[in-house]
Order: C-alpha cells, then structure tokens, then sequence
C-alpha cells in the first residue's frame, strides 16, 4: 500500500509546541516557511485552525474549494484531506493545532469540542469568512495565545485553554441561526449527535436508515423526520455522503485498487461500487483518482 500523501501529527511539525506535542500555534507566514509540505495535498491526525489576515487562493477541503481571503476562519477535524493553493506569495495569519486531549490536562472533558458546530464532519460551516468588526477580537486572541506560549508558567494551558474556547464562541455567534442546531443542547441536536457518531464507528458496515434507527432506539421514519427537519437532509443522504467522502479520501489517499477499495467499505460486488459512486458523483473511481492528481 503506497500513500500519495502524508500524514502529519503535531510531533511533525515545526512550530511553537506546548504540552508534548498536545498543542502548537504560530504564526502562518512563520509555519508556512518552516514546514514546506504542508503546501501539497496531506492530512492531519489532530484538530486544525487557520485565520487568514491577508492573501489569496483557494484550500480544498476534502474535495470542496473554499477562498482565501482577509477575514477568513477554517476548522478541520482529525483526518480530513486538504492541500492550499495561493494566489500571491504574502500570506499572512494564525495557525493552531491541537489534540482534543489537551483539554482534558485542565480537566475540561474534550467532548467540549463537540458543543461547536464546525468541528463536525458533516459540518459544511468548516470556513467563515467573519464580518469586520470581530476581526481585530480575533487577531488579539491569537495574540493572547502566542504571548502565552512565550510565557510558558503553571497557568498557561488554562489561559490558552480559555482564549480557545472564547474564540470559538465568537465565531460561533457569526453562524447562522440554523446552523447551530448541533450545539444548542436541546433533544434534537443530542439525538443527531448520537446519529452522527454512530455513521463514525459504523459507516463501512451499515449502511441503510433503519440499522441506524434501530441502534437509536427509533423508527426510521422518525430518524428521517429529525434529519430533515434540522439538516434538510435526509438519514439516507447523510449517510452515503460519508461513505462517499471515505470513498474519495482512499482514492486519492493510497495506490489501491478500486476493487479493495470496494471490498474495504463492505461493496462486495465491485460493479456495484463502481456505479453506486458514479451515480452520486458522475464519475467512475478510476476517472475521478486520475482528475484529482491532474
């Protein structure tokens, strides 16, 4: 199995560390010179946060093209593919990466993540380009952040800790009303919750709305009603995007044949792989691997 691209863990990177390699932050333009791979395609095993003070371009994450630009916040998770692309050789910003455990060495639980609707995989709110007036609250976090680092005493983690969490309120406030059904708390965004880390742990075998609703302890139409009432989407869609972007991440991912790609995501029959993936993305396998590196 040949990768056609790298992995990073924090411990790869060259950046202000903290915490054995829980945490790292700098600033961008510093952390682009310092690690020159992270310009082609790659992925991380850790949570990622870039704001952008200045520049352009585009950063395709896990296949969607999003600008660069002056105001503009992104939020990966922990796998996702992504590669940068700039338009002009100033780039400017703040770059954070970190492990959710970090927040369990403050004993806060690392589930405080979840509450944040753009560290979610089925997020399509992972970029935001926040309005004028935040901006300068968020440069002086990052700020707050890098001073703190320099500092390094007993309540450094605590305070960076703090600056992280009021930094993605503020942004959070920048989303839309609908937008944050999956941190408001309330029973439906609890039971989409459970949904969504059931497609986690269980994509590769099932893959149809009852085996979920059965695990949820519901009836499938009800599992369908919650999903479109907050989402728009149906059970059945959320689920086959997520086999879908697994689908893409391994084309694209490793030298693999399409028929153990197939055989990984439990498609026994590899015809029926080839036209399940072409009917929902107009491409063969082989078609959209070869477009991707093009």
């Amino acid at each position: 199995m040949e990768k056609k691209y790298p992995t990073f863990s924090i411990c790869n990177l060259v950046s202000n560390k903290l915490s054995k390699d829980l945490f790292n932050a700098d600033k961008f333009e510093g952390y682009l010179i310092n690690n020159p791979p992270i310009k082609n395609i790659h992925k991380h095993s850790f949570y990622h946060l870039v704001y952008f003070t200045k520049g352009k371009g585009v950063h395709k994450i896990d296949f969607t093209n999003y600008a660069i630009e002056e105001g503009c916040i992104y939020f990966m998770i922990p796998g996702q593919v992504h590669h940068w692309k700039f338009e002009e050789d100033e780039v400017e910003g703040y770059v954070i990466n970190f492990l959710d455990i970090f927040f369990d060495q403050i004993f806060l639980s690392s589930s405080v993540i979840d509450q944040f609707t753009f560290f979610n995989v089925f997020s399509d709110l992972q970029m935001l380009k926040l309005s004028e007036n935040i901006r300068p609250r968020i440069v002086e976090i990052f700020e707050i952040i890098l001073k703190e680092m320099a500092k390094s005493d007993e309540y450094t983690m605590m305070m960076i800790a703090a600056e992280m969490l009021r930094l993605f309120i503020l942004v959070s406030r920048e989303l839309p009303v609908k937008a944050t059904i999956l941190s408001n708390g309330n029973r439906s965004s609890v039971f989409l919750k459970q949904f969504f880390n059931l497609i986690e742990d269980n994509f590769k075998e099932l893959r149809l709305p009852k085996d979920y609703a059965s695990l949820l302890y519901v009836t499938s139409n009800h599992l369908n009603f919650v999903c479109k009432d907050n989402l728009n989407r149906s059970a059945g869609e959320i689920i086959r995007n997520r086999i879908l972007l697994e689908a893409k991440r391994m084309l694209v991912n490793y030298d693999l044949s399409v028929a153990n790609i197939a055989m990984e995501l439990s498609f026994f029959d590899t015809s029926y792989f080839i036209k399940f993936f072409k009917k929902y993305t107009g491409y063969t396998p082989d078609t959209f691997r070869k477009q991707y590196y093009s």
